[in-house]
């Protein structure tokens, strides 16, 4: 099985990247024109955006450095470790709903610590592919279009991430 997952996870990627031109040309959506236009409007968003990801920085900055998250994985590591995720990835549950750059320094340090090769190091990179930076995606996509009200969008972004969290350290487990 693990064989498997190589090859397909080896050409997902080029595939993907081959397919969408490819796509849009049978479709005559000129691929260039779009890109060009998509870049545009995305610096202009970017430049929307900035007071909102200084205030999501600091929120992180300040929950990180309060020791409030280690604190909580302290709290919940025994339950954590009696249904068979280990607790060192429980951190990740909660960087990455957070910031991508804090998860990806943390997965970094899983690896160096562990071995990317470990059952801790794969959990980790399987998170980190299969969640998502659900308060950051959030904080640009609607403050960029001006939505203050995110009604059931956080609820089912959190509640996705912890499927995907979930997910990761059950299929680890039994193909690693």
């Amino acid at each position: 099985m693990y064989g498997l997952i190589a090859i397909l996870s080896a050409w997902a990627i080029p595939a993907l990247i081959a397919f969408i031109p490819l796509y849009a040309a049978y479709r005559k959506v000129p691929v260039y024109e779009s890109f060009v236009s998509g870049a545009k409007d995305g610096f202009d968003t970017a430049i929307r955006i900035i007071p909102h990801l200084v205030g999501m920085m600091v929120a992180i900055s300040v929950f990180r450095a309060s020791g409030a998250m280690d604190g909580i994985i302290g709290l919940i590591r025994p339950a954590l470790e009696a249904v068979g995720i280990p607790s060192e990835v429980a951190p990740l549950a909660f960087l990455r709903p957070i910031t991508g750059s804090g998860s990806l320094a943390y997965t970094a340090d899983l690896m160096k610590t562990h071995g990317a090769d470990s059952l801790i190091g794969r959990i980790a990179s399987t998170i980190q592919g299969s969640t998502d930076t659900t308060l950051y995606v959030l904080t640009v996509y609607f403050g960029a279009v001006g939505i203050r009200n995110a009604r059931y969008a956080l609820k089912v972004g959190l509640l996705s991430d912890l499927v995907g969290f979930l997910a990761a350290v059950a299929v680890c487990s039994v193909v690693f």
